[in-house]
């Protein structure tokens, strides 16, 4: 739950923004209720009993009358009264402690307003449509408080998450070689670096290549992860070629015996026919040593580039055989919700999320986490 208190602080611009949204909506045109006495459900109906078809009976055969039974001196203690339900006391407790909230009837004039609030969250119109009529399903009519909008919200978002959220997969082929992409300043180096601490704390022997060879300061601040993580950083002189440095990384790595190798690239957009040649040229490379290379292919983004980050995915996919994602920068933007359309409509894996510029505000993908923090749902 530590990752999860920090995600809901930081996530604050987002679940703030939701949940005075909600408040908002739920209000206009809402009225203070008392809460319901619980519904005691009713018992199901028992079946018919089948009627037995008469057989024959054998004629009754003399039976000897045993001798009566003195009686127990002792009458027999009356049989305990039943304890009330749990029903019962549920409605005993709820008609003393009977809260007030406002409540609003859930309509198709709420449901626009949701679905606006949704898209503004940046969570797409596509997105926000299937989980607001998720929502209202068997719900319609229905008088609900903001407290239990926000319970369907972050019910329905963590069903969309759920089926993405894999950690990243360790195969026994080593070494096993993590190709990072995504575009420069998307956090891409710093989540090389908290990744590759992560593993060595976790006793795996990493090496990281820099291969952004065109950004002296990507170059650097490997490298001051690398000694902070006591992982060697192998670099080139700025400008060197790329897929260079990728084949002598793949070749130191399998020397040392090492369990992973992470590469860092170049995220110049501007010419996408550059770097679509580069990464395919540090493939081609590499495949020279290992024909299995790459093993994983991360793409990076940045939470506050919103729906942009969906135009980004579908770039790098056609660049690079995209397998997982991590977002960064959540606690930078007010529409996290960003991370539910790209989990609705692409379904990569998502592999971790990022807070924050230390080690540990990096940390696998918790879909529940995520929606309660999204929402502003309090967990405890």
């Amino acid at each position: 739950m530590a990752f999860f208190s920090k995600l809901k602080d930081k996530l604050f611009k987002s679940s703030s923004r939701l949940e005075q949204g909600l408040e908002a909506i739920v209000e206009d045109g809402g009225e203070e209720t008392t809460a319901p006495d619980p519904v005691i459900p009713k018992p199901e109906p028992q079946p018919e009993p089948v009627p037995e078809v008469p057989q024959p009976q054998p004629e009754p055969q003399p039976v000897e009358t045993p001798e009566p039974v003195p009686a127990d001196p002792m009458p027999a203690p009356p049989p305990p009264e039943a304890a009330p339900s749990k029903f019962v006391l549920a409605r005993m407790f709820s008609r003393n402690e009977a809260k007030t909230a406002i409540r609003r009837t859930l309509d198709d004039d709420m449901l626009e307003q949701l679905e606006e609030l949704l898209i503004a969250s940046d969570m797409g119109v596509d997105t926000a449509l299937r989980v607001t009529s998720n929502m209202a399903e068997g719900r319609l009519g229905r008088k609900l408080s903001t407290q239990e909008i926000k319970q369907l919200l972050a019910q329905e978002v963590s069903r969309v998450m759920e089926p993405v959220a894999k950690p990243l997969p360790i195969y026994p082929k080593r070494p096993q070689v993590v190709l990072v992409v995504g575009v420069n300043g998307s956090g891409k180096t710093t989540t090389i670096g908290k990744l590759a601490s992560q593993f060595k704390a976790a006793g795996k022997k990493v090496v990281i290549a820099a291969g952004d060879t065109f950004r002296a300061a990507a170059v650097e601040q490997l490298q001051v992860w690398g000694d902070r993580a006591g992982v060697p950083v192998l670099t080139a002189p700025e400008g060197s070629d790329p897929a260079s440095l990728a084949f002598d990384a793949l070749t130191r790595a399998q020397e040392d015996g090492a369990d992973l190798l992470m590469i860092d690239t170049a995220g110049r957009l501007q010419n996408r026919a550059d770097l679509m040649e580069e990464l395919a040229k540090i493939v081609r490379v590499i495949r020279k040593v290992d024909e299995t290379a790459p093993h994983n292919t991360l793409l990076v983004l940045d939470a506050t580039t919103g729906q942009n980050a969906l135009s980004q995915v579908e770039t790098f996919r056609k660049l690079a055989d995209v397998s997982g994602l991590v977002m960064t920068k959540l606690d930078g933007t007010a529409k996290g919700g960003v991370l539910v359309a790209l989990a609705d409509k692409f379904g990569l894996p998502i592999h971790a999320i990022g807070v924050g510029e230390q080690i540990d505000d990096l940390a696998p993908f918790d879909p529940e986490e995520f929606a309660a923090a999204l929402t502003g749902l309090d967990q405890s």
